[in-house]
């Protein structure tokens, strides 16, 4: 007793030091528990013959509250029991009608509806995977989008007609049926099934049509939305699902809550983790065809929203629109998402009031990530120390220029320094596996990175530029297609773009390296769009530039936009800008040049265009 006694007192006693030298060891701690139970719980799920999936987690939701409504979408409301319903008539149409069975993959081209839904888990009950189209995709990469996953059937909307039209011949030579989730087909060859599922019975579906149905199952298709290239389908198995929908949990969502989704359905932050996540822990859902900053927060008012679920450019929006009185009148409590800025983060707290930002990294295909349960602002999470033992992970160093990590005489790769931002690669192992992509093994391949710390060891390659502070701070740096090098310097877009958005009269920005004929590298360039009634105040951009920026990083040319081209999840589009570079014969938009005579940013001229190409003109 007397030794116990001890214990405790010293126990005491060293909680003080432990925050004095450790200030974020509880809540370092509190994650690693709550992650580890999610891990566990995963592990008896996929434990149990027939497996325990998402689906069971969501029939176990159905029976516990029927009634409660699942999904709001404007004025219609979705029960537990009605998705459940609705789910089982569309299996028996898809498994009897159409003749899908186990195993097979089926398409889905729809825009944000609740039939996104029901269609999902209707596949599900019949264990089939979905893949989920970009419905903004058209021609060849909706084509190729559809082959790569190997489906025979496509599942889409008169809304979509166009585009639908535009491949059907190609889809029927290669023998992929297509029909309308609708009550009358506008199309010839394309049959409306809804007659068919709104007539079929909604009893449950035996489960031996799933009975194959294991962790290492394919759930969906989730198609990387790059900004470049061809759309990659990246295979979300069940464990996987199941893990990434524990988000909600662990960022402390609960049955209580009401969570607000504007972003598409096509793309793993509102499918798998918004209604994912509603699945797993039994909230609400309230669903929108696309986002919208005029109707933001009086819908969060209307629906009595508790979480918004956010991509960095949706808060910027929502930031630069004009203000209103009643804009702190709501119920927001948290906001969940990933790629907010420093600045924009500051906006929002001071606007819209003390919201819990859960900010998270992590890549759609990838086997980890990070999520911000601090607080920190800016930060995507922690080095935790516990965590980090169970999804080993490391900040490597890359050769931006040879777009590569850098090796040392031993042929492995080398850690940066804490501050210095290095290529995140995280560990390949049984807890943590990489699924990789459907269709082409030479593009899971490349993000294979082997003897990276050691002979045989395997990474996923991020593709992202991280750093940690000295606090042990996670901060997101910039894509590796995006850092450009200029006279021998790494320029990260990602940190010039805050800088430049620091400026009243700048909307948005866009940074990219183009480059120079006779001279290495690629030469930093901004498109910006002006905000509204305001112009371009060139001695104003020079003076802020030089004051904040190094003079390698520091844009040589400015390129107004009246509008930004941006990927159906908000990624700015870089492709098509660098490729026209800074030739006035060639871009229509007003073009400034960085003069330092003049201490200005100048109207770019034909003469200075050949005078850069000359040599004459020093950059």
């Amino acid at each position: 007793m007397f030794l116990l006694f001890i214990a405790l007192t010293g126990l005491l006693l060293l909680l003080p030091l432990l925050g004095i030298f450790f200030p974020y060891w509880w809540q370092d701690l509190t994650m690693c528990v709550a992650t580890i139970r999610l891990g566990v719980r995963c592990l008896v799920c996929f434990i149990r013959r027939p497996a325990f999936t998402m689906l069971d987690m969501f029939l176990e939701k159905v029976r516990r509250h029927p009634k409660k409504p699942l999904l709001l979408f404007g004025d219609q409301v979705f029960t537990y029991q009605d998705i459940d319903r609705l789910s089982s008539k569309t299996a028996r149409v898809l498994q009897g009608s159409l003749g899908l069975t186990e195993g097979d993959s089926v398409a889905v081209f729809l825009m944000n509806i609740p039939a996104y839904v029901w269609v999902w888990l209707g596949l599900a009950k019949i264990g089939c995977a979905m893949a989920c189209l970009n419905y903004n995709i058209r021609s060849q990469s909706l084509l190729y989008s559809l082959v790569s996953c190997g489906t025979k059937v496509l599942l889409t909307s008169p809304d979509l007609k166009a585009a639908i039209e535009e491949i059907l011949p190609s889809l029927q030579e290669k023998r992929i049926r297509v029909y309308y989730l609708s009550a009358e087909s506008p199309t010839q060859g394309v049959e409306a099934l809804q007659g068919q599922i709104e007539s079929a019975s909604a009893e449950p579906l035996p489960v031996d049509l799933r009975a194959k149905v294991s962790e290492k199952s394919t759930s969906v298709y989730i198609y990387t939305s790059g900004t470049t290239g061809l759309p990659k389908a990246a295979i979300i198995t069940q464990r996987k699902l199941f893990l990434v929908a524990g988000i909600f949990g662990i960022c402390g969502v609960t049955p209580k809550d009401v969570i607000y989704t504007t972003l598409p359905l096509y793309h793993s932050a509102a499918l798998l983790i918004g209604i994912g996540g509603c699945l797993e822990v039994g909230a609400t859902c309230v669903l929108r065809p696309k986002f919208s900053v005029s109707q933001f927060w009086d819908d969060c008012r209307r629906y009595h929203v508790t979480v918004i679920q956010y991509v960095g450019e949706v808060m910027r929006y929502l930031c630069n629109a004009p203000k209103r009185e009643n804009e702190r009148n709501h119920n927001v409590r948290l906001a969940l998402g990933n790629g907010m800025r420093v600045e924009v983060w500051k906006e929002f707290l001071q606007r819209f009031g003390p919201v819990c930002i859960c900010e998270f990294y992590g890549a759609t295909e990838g086997n980890s990530g990070f999520v911000n349960y601090t607080g920190k602002i800016g930060s995507v999470g922690r080095d935790n120390p516990f965590l980090k033992k169970l999804a080993p992970y490391e900040l490597i160093k890359y050769d931006v220029e040879r777009d590569e990590p850098v090796r040392d005489e031993r042929g492995y790769c080398i850690r940066v320094p804490t501050g210095e931002a290095g290529l995140l690669v995280t560990k390949i192992t049984k807890a943590a596996p990489f699924s990789g992509y459907v269709g082409d093994q030479k593009k899971t391949e490349k993000k294979i990175l082997r003897d990276v710390l050691k002979k045989g060891d395997l990474y996923f390659n991020s593709g992202d530029l991280l750093s940690i502070d000295h606090e042990g701070f996670v901060y997101f740096q910039d894509r590796v297609g995006d850092t450009f090098r200029w006279k021998g310097e790494n320029v990260a877009t990602t940190e010039v773009e805050t800088t430049l958005a620091a400026m009243k009269f700048i909307q948005e920005v866009n940074v990219y390296g183009v480059p120079v004929p006779g001279h290495e590298g690629k030469i930093g360039m901004a498109a910006i769009r002006l905000t509204d009634s305001m112009a371009f105040e060139g001695e104003a951009l020079y003076t802020h530039t030089k004051d904040y920026l190094p003079s390698y990083a520091i844009p040589r040319f400015v390129r107004l936009q009246d509008a930004m081209e941006i990927t159906g999840t908000f990624k700015q589009c870089k492709g098509r800008l660098v490729k026209e570079g800074f030739d006035p014969t060639i871009i229509k938009d007003r073009l400034f040049f960085l003069d330092e005579s003049k201490k200005c940013y100048v109207p770019m001229s034909h003469e200075m265009y050949k005078a850069i190409l000359d040599k004459k003109l020093k950059l």
